[in-house]
C-alpha cells in the first residue's frame, strides 16, 4: 500500500531548472510521480504550471520527499494553515520544527499567506500574533524564547527560489556557478562598479567583508578611498584585518612586513602586538583616530566618515583590539544586522568571515566573491546567492582597478 500527496509548481519552472530538480528529488528518494496537469508558458514572461501526484511506500518517506520538494519551490496542493507549536523553553524548539532556507518564504496563517521577514538559512520560523497584524520572522535557535509560536512540519509553507531574470545580460548571473581565472576581469569590475553606483544612487547599502590579505597585498589604500568616497556603507571583518590596517599606519608594515619593499624590519614581528597595545592605550579605534594616533587607512576612513564596522573575534586572535566583539553570539547578531540591511555584499579574500556573513544573507542579495584561491570563490558562491559574481584574482589588483573605475570620473 502506498501513500500519496499532490503538489504544485508555478512560475518560470522550466528555464530555472525547478521542475527538473523536483522530478529528480522524487526519483532519487525512491518515490514516484505522475503529472496530472501541465500548462507551459508560451513566451519568456509567461509562467508555467505543473500539478503532480507524488507517491511513496510509507508516510515517513513521503514526508521526506515533500520536504525536499518544498525546499525547491513546490507547494502542497489545497494547503492548510501552518502547524504552530509553542517553544517549550528558551533556546529549545519543538520537535519537527521547520528549518529555513535563505529563499523568499511565505507561511499560511488564518488562511492568508504571510511573507517571512529577514529570510535566513538554518533558522526557525516564528509567528507573532501580538501586534495589530500577524508577522512571521526567522530566529536562530539560541534566540528562541519559551512560548514562541514555532512553525513545524511542511504544511502551509511556500518557498520561492529565485528565478532566472527575464531581462538577462547581467554578469550577476542566475545561479551561474562556474568560476574561472580566465574571465574578463576588466569588464566584470566595470559591472561591479555600475552596481555599486546604482546602489548608492538608490540609497541602498554596500557591505564589504574584509580579510587581512587586503592589507598584505596592497589593496588598503584603494579600499580606504572607496570608503571615503561613500561607496562602502558598512564593513565586517575580523580582529586581524583591523590590526594589520592600523599597523600599516603606525609602522608601515603588515604582520611585520614592509608592504612597499617587502623587507622584514628589525623587530617587525612585534609590530602587530605593539599596535594592539597602542590602540588599547588610546581607548579604542575611534579614540585613536580622534587623538591623532591613527592618521590613515581603512579603519581611519570608517571612523572619519561614520561608516559602521563590526569586528568579530575568534580563538586565534592576539589582543584582541578593544573594538573586537569577543562574544560569538553577540558577534553573530551584529553581523546579522549588517547582512539584513545590505543590498550588495563584497566578500574580499576571507573565507571563514564571508561564510559567516553568507549564512545570514537571503538568496536575493547580490554578492561579489574575490579570492586568489578558486576553491574559496566556489565555496562562497555555493552558499546560495542567486545573483553572484566570482573572480579568481589577486585582491591587490582587484581593489585598485575597482577604485579607478569608480573614482576616475569623479
Amino acid at each position: 500500500m502506498t501513500v500519496a500527496r499532490t503538489v504544485e509548481l508555478e512560475g518560470h519552472i522550466i528555464d530555472s531548472g525547478m521542475m527538473a530538480r523536483c522530478f529528480g528529488v522524487v526519483m532519487d528518494m525512491g518515490g514516484e510521480f505522475e503529472v496530472e496537469e501541465f500548462e507551459v508558458g508560451r513566451h519568456k514572461h509567461a509562467e508555467t504550471y505543473c500539478r503532480m501526484m507524488v507517491t511513496a511506500d510509507t508516510e515517513a518517506e513521503l514526508r521526506a520527499i515533500i520536504h525536499e520538494l518544498n525546499q525547491n519551490g513546490a507547494t502542497v496542493a489545497d494547503p492548510r494553515d501552518a502547524t504552530l507549536e509553542a517553544a517549550p523553553d528558551d533556546q529549545v524548539v519543538p520537535i519537527d520544527f521547520y528549518s529555513t532556507t535563505n529563499h523568499p518564504t511565505f507561511v499560511r496563517v488564518d488562511g492568508e499567506w504571510i511573507p517571512v521577514e529577514d529570510c535566513e538559512m538554518d533558522c526557525a520560523l516564528v509567528v507573532d500574533r501580538s501586534g495589530d497584524t500577524i508577522t512571521v520572522g526567522t530566529k536562530v535557535l539560541n534566540a528562541i524564547e519559551e512560548g514562541d509560536l514555532v512553525v513545524t512540519g511542511e504544511t502551509g509553507i511556500r518557498v520561492e527560489p529565485p528565478e532566472r531574470p527575464r531581462n538577462g545580460g547581467s554578469s550577476f548571473g542566475f545561479m551561474q556557478g562556474g568560476v574561472s581565472s580566465e574571465r574578463p576581469s576588466a569588464s566584470l569590475i566595470a559591472e561591479i562598479a555600475d552596481e555599486m553606483r546604482s546602489v548608492r544612487e538608490n540609497d541602498g547599502s554596500v557591505l564589504v567583508v574584509c580579510g587581512p590579505a587586503i592589507i598584505h597585498a596592497g589593496g588598503r589604500d584603494a579600499l580606504a578611498d572607496l570608503v571615503r568616497a561613500g561607496y562602502i556603507d558598512s564593513l565586517s571583518a575580523g580582529n586581524g584585518f583591523a590590526v594589520h590596517d592600523l599597523e600599516r599606519d603606525l609602522y608601515g608594515t603588515s604582520l611585520g612586513v614592509d608592504t612597499e619593499t617587502l623587507e622584514h624590519p628589525r623587530k617587525g614581528h612585534k609590530h602587530h602586538i605593539y599596535t594592539i597595545s597602542e590602540i588599547g592605550r588610546a581607548g579604542g579605534i575611534e579614540a585613536a583616530v580622534e587623538n591623532g594616533t591613527i592618521e590613515s587607512g581603512v579603519m581611519y576612513e570608517c571612523v572619519t566618515n561614520d561608516v559602521p564596522f563590526v569586528l568579530a573575534g575568534s580563538i586565534r586572535d592576539d589582543g584582541p583590539l578593544p573594538d573586537t566583539i569577543t562574544d560569538a553570539i553577540e558577534a553573530q547578531n551584529a553581523i546579522r544586522e549588517q547582512a539584513h540591511e545590505a543590498d550588495l555584499v563584497l566578500m574580499l579574500s576571507t573565507l571563514l568571515h564571508s561564510v559567516a556573513v553568507g549564512n545570514c544573507l537571503p538568496s536575493t542579495t547580490k554578492t561579489v566573491c574575490v579570492d586568489i584561491n578558486p576553491a574559496t570563490v566556489t565555496q562562497l558562491l555555493d552558499r546560495g546567492s542567486a545573483q553572484a559574481i566570482g573572480m579568481v584574482t589577486d585582491i591587490g589588483t582587484f581593489l585598485p582597478m575597482l577604485s579607478d573605475e569608480l573614482l576616475d570620473g569623479e
